[in-house]
């Protein structure tokens, strides 16, 4: 298990984190592998972050059910350096997860390793791009980053991939 910091706010932590953290961490993962929380399965982890990324760079795309109103203040959530909470319920998904899309472990981690990096190509060929997050509504790249730093983090957490830094002794 390798040790990865939290901060949500240091860009050169999210470019190092989609440069080698995530994809490092990833391959301890086995399908057998139990959840710390939550129902989901290894692949179904794999393809729920595969399906985010896609969102981030329009290849899915869906409405923001966050009222315009409250917006600005939901997205406050980006920049707050605190990890997502352990257990917390996506209201946008269901009590089970979806269907699985790929055959194995194997063929997800390898979508999900395609679209990670061509997420960092779209917003350099494309850096004025935005994309419709369902909850946080349409992000630019850094806030995209900031979200999928958050949301890897938290499923990397869950399933014992990564551990967070300890107190200085």
């Amino acid at each position: 298990m390798i040790i990865v910091p939290f901060d949500v706010n240091d860009s050169a932590l999210r470019a190092a984190f989609f440069d080698h953290h995530l994809a490092d961490a990833l391959t301890s993962l086995a399908d057998r592998r139990p959840p710390h929380w939550g129902q989901m399965t290894p692949r179904h982890m794999v393809e729920h972050l595969l399906w985010s990324f896609e969102c981030s760079t329009g290849e899915i795309t869906l409405p923001c059910r966050t009222p315009e109103r409250l917006l600005e203040r939901v997205k406050e959530f980006l920049y707050d350096n605190r990890p997502t909470p352990r257990g917390y319920k996506n209201p946008l998904l269901g009590a089970v997860p979806p269907p699985l899309r790929f055959q194995s472990l194997a063929d997800a981690l390898a979508a999900l390793d395609r679209e990670v990096i061509r997420f960092i190509g779209h917003f350099m060929e494309e850096p004025g791009a935005f994309h419709v997050h369902p909850i946080f509504g349409p992000l630019g790249a850094e806030e995209w980053q900031r979200a999928h730093f958050k949301h890897c983090y938290h499923h990397l957490l869950q399933f014992g991939l990564i551990r967070e830094p300890g107190p200085e002794l």
